[in-house]
């Protein structure tokens, strides 16, 4: 298979696994929000509207190739934002600081997928 087919592939993979995270925050927007005010988010409200958004857009920009540095980028600060502001597992006790820090990993090998990605 060549390459150019399997980074497509990779993208729309990446990307549709934000745009069905966005999708899903909207769907249980009620419930998110609740639960990032517990975390201490800042503006909880506008945040998760703005980041699920964000995720939608950016994650369908990927997925269909449009502007993909741009939309990687994107992605990749609010992930990493996303990781230090809501999975701080280091200010957590277990069991919650292991599956914090397990996202938290996972997400920072999402950021590595985004990097290569951005860069085809």
């Amino acid at each position: 298979m060549p390459i150019d087919t399997i980074q497509a592939i990779g993208a729309l993979l990446i990307g549709g696994v934000f745009v069905f995270a966005g999708i899903e925050h909207f769907l249980k927007f009620k419930a998110m929000r609740d639960y990032l005010a517990s975390r201490k988010f800042p503006a909880p409200t506008l945040m998760l509207a703005a980041g699920s958004a964000l995720e939608i857009v950016a994650g369908l920009m990927l997925s269909l190739g449009i502007a993909v540095p741009f939309a990687a980028g994107a992605l990749i600060v609010f992930t990493l934002a996303t990781n230090v502001m809501l999975l701080r597992f280091w200010a957590s006790e277990e069991p919650e600081r292991q599956v914090l820090r397990n996202a938290f990993l996972i997400n920072l090998a999402v950021v590595g997928g985004l990097l290569v990605s951005g860069t085809v």
